[in-house]
């Protein structure tokens, strides 16, 4: 969808008073009068106009939303009935094969941007399914099919393109800015408003890999193999992510495999290869064909809730945890809606924090902790706090059982952000980074304009 930077007028259906739907036509019609050409019909084309944009809403006092490619399942994090500043013409590729580097715009998905790489044979540390944006991704860290040889993906910018909220547009480099730079590895937009990202770029060739899933009855399999590929595979080049979803009654699993090279070598992932399945797409490909195994359709239209539990290791303990953790919800919730439930099981090699340097998540590399994805999805609105009342339990739940296990020091550690359900405590998303994030806020936006969007904030 192709949102403009536009007066929701679904304000008063909302309840939102006349004064403030009124403020906010009048600030968009300001907006169009106060950009250059180049910005035609409200979308944003240059940072420069991006900070333009922020200059009026801080004036105006009016309440916006910024929307990159599209990554955020909280609501009002990147939708707002105020002003919503789309992304969408900032959408260039732009290779500098001198600096191996790849200027990208903000308004990107990663399937474009490994698209327009490909001639190159070039790659950048991205989203690991179809569909995920650039922006919110990067701001919030980003673990990629390449982290585990790479780090992170905003390990891997180079220079943010900043439209600060006085206006300002400045590029931010480590060395040019390093306390913004540090701010922007994490902190999403309290700072303003990033337009384009410079990344260092890999070389890239063919992959191997895909999708294998399974019935019920080869869970328990699955499991074992996850756990033996967490603790055992230390090369660099392999990846999984393994899924469990509740559905017709019963826990199907299935599993992305992905290697980095055209074949991968005997052993790792024979396991997986092995478990009798219903069906498999498993070849040598491109690493953006790759990236499209797992269509989104099926969610398409409906409501849906991230949450996260941080863990230290992935044992066949911890997942059968979360197979009963599905079976329990999906039985309990199966008939308020359709629905969809599923946990990610993600293993990251433990030096995968080693490839950067300070930033505000994860505001620790002294151990790196994976991210549990908990995913559930329903189709009616009435059944909302249900929903959220459950992701909540189900995070509880693993932590405790975790901890049970013996993994002691997942309290007060860093949790993804872009997984992290609304209501989490700011201080599990920035832990003892929030301070320093504290006083950026004071330098680069003392006037609190970026309090006016949603999304994680930095208190003043």
């Amino acid at each position: 969808m192709y949102l403009a930077t536009l007066c929701v007028l679904a304000l008063l259906r909302a309840g939102v008073g006349y004064a403030q739907d009124t403020n906010v036509t009048s600030t968009c019609q300001q907006i169009a009068i106060a950009v250059s050409s180049a910005s035609f019909v409200y979308y944003p084309r240059t940072a420069e106009d991006v900070g333009i944009i922020l200059q009026i809403l801080g004036a105006n006092q009016a309440p916006f939303a910024v929307k990159g490619g599209g990554h955020a399942m909280n609501p009002g994090y990147s939708s707002t009935t105020g002003v919503q500043i789309s992304m969408t013409r900032f959408n260039s590729v732009v290779y500098d094969a001198s600096t191996s580097t790849a200027a990208i715009g903000a308004g990107l998905t990663w399937d474009k941007v490994y698209s327009a790489l490909e001639q190159y044979d070039v790659n950048v540390v991205g989203g690991r399914v179809t569909g995920i944006g650039v922006a919110g991704f990067t701001l919030g860290g980003g673990y990629s099919w390449l982290t585990n040889q790479y780090g992170l993906t905003l390990d891997n910018v180079r220079t943010f393109e900043l439209a600060l909220p006085n206006g300002t547009v400045t590029n931010v480099t480590e060395s040019s800015n390093p306390d913004l730079f540090f701010g922007l590895k994490g902190g999403y937009n309290n700072f303003g408003i990033v337009t384009t990202f410079t990344f260092q770029t890999y070389p890239q060739g063919q992959v191997w890999g895909g999708q294998i899933t399974y019935p019920s009855s080869s869970v328990n399999n699955v499991s074992a193999a996850t756990a033996t590929f967490s603790s055992n595979v230390t090369d660099p080049k392999a990846a999984i992510i393994t899924t469990y979803d509740y559905t017709g009654g019963l826990i199907l699993a299935s599993v992305i495999i992905f290697y980095d090279a055209p074949n991968p070598p005997s052993g790792i992932f024979d396991d997986f290869l092995s478990i009798p399945a219903l069906a498999t797409n498993v070849k040598t490909r491109s690493f953006l064909s790759l990236v499209q195994v797992e269509t989104t359709q099926e969610t398409a239209n409906f409501r849906g809730y991230y949450n996260t539990v941080p863990l230290t290791e992935i044992t066949e303990g911890i997942l059968n945890d979360v197979l009963t953790e599905a079976q329990y919800w999906g039985e309990q919730l199966q008939l308020d809606s359709d629905q969809i439930i599923s946990y990610d099981v993600e293993p990251f090699l433990p030096t995968i924090l080693t490839h950067g340097g300070p930033s505000a998540y994860p505001w620790t590399r002294t151990e790196r902790y994976l991210p549990l994805n908990i995913y559930f999805s329903w189709s009616d609105e009435t059944y909302d706090s249900d929903y959220y009342a459950a992701i909540t339990q189900t995070a509880t739940n693993l932590t405790s059982a975790a901890v049970a296990e013996g993994q002691t020091n997942i309290s007060g550690v860093p949790h993804y952000p872009n997984y992290s359900l609304y209501g989490t405590p700011i201080s599990d998303i920035w832990g003892t980074a929030l301070p320093t994030l504290v006083e950026l806020k004071q330098t680069y936006d003392p006037n609190n304009v970026m309090g006016l969007a949603g999304g994680w904030k930095v208190p003043t």
